[in-house]
Formats: C-alpha cells, structure tokens, sequence
C-alpha cells in the first residue's frame, strides 16, 4: 500500500495552494479558487475547499518534508514570513528537524538526513 494524496481543506485554496507551489518550488499552471493538486516529485498534494467553514485549529495532523539542506529551507520559509515554531535543531536520531505554521496554522515540519548534520 502506498500514500496516494494529502488533501488541506482550507477557505482559501490561491492562498494555500501559492504558499505550497512557492514551498516545494514547483507550479502546477492553475488560479482555481476551489482545488488545486500540486506534484512533487512523487508526493501529490491537493488543497481543496469543500464548501464547509474551516475552524484552522489545526491540532491533529501535520506534513513533514524531507529536504537536502536544511539550513536553506529555513532561510526560504523565514523570507515567506511564516510563523516559526521551532528553528532547525538536531535530534538524537541525527535527524536536523524545524517547524512552522503555514498560512492556514497546519504544523509543517522540515527535516534532514543529511551526513553533514
């Protein structure tokens, strides 16, 4: 069984979906104000407004991201202007992970395996 799709129900799909387009360096050609899908490499991410009023007290889930150089990412998102949570730091796993809010308060975790760490 693989993961097919991660689906952000939000209010503001341009919103959402520009910050994620921006984050993963990607662009996927479409303005639609009620869903869009955004491909990554091979992770599929949609962000969808299904019509129901979204609270974003987002407490339960978050996405993490594997990236090659931490300390690169954590420029970009700060120049987004997002609300960090927590700033690289190395876990005893070896594992160099941060973290920050995106526009609609999801928790989005960066983290790197790098040999560098």
């Amino acid at each position: 069984m693989r993961l097919g799709e991660i689906c952000l129900l939000t209010n503001d799909v341009i919103k959402l979906a520009d910050f994620y387009k921006a984050l993963l360096e990607t662009n996927n050609d479409s303005n639609d104000e009620v869903h869009q899908t955004i491909i990554a490499e091979e992770t599929m991410l949609t962000i969808y407004n299904d019509g129901s009023i979204k609270n974003n007290d987002n407490q339960n889930m978050c996405i993490a991201f594997t990236v090659d150089n931490i300390e690169e990412e954590y420029q970009k998102v700060l120049a987004f202007g997002a609300e960090i949570i927590e700033k690289p730091t190395k876990r005893p796993w070896g594992a160099v992970n941060m973290s920050f809010y995106d526009p609609d308060r999801n928790v989005i975790y960066l983290r790197s395996f790098s040999a560098d760490n």
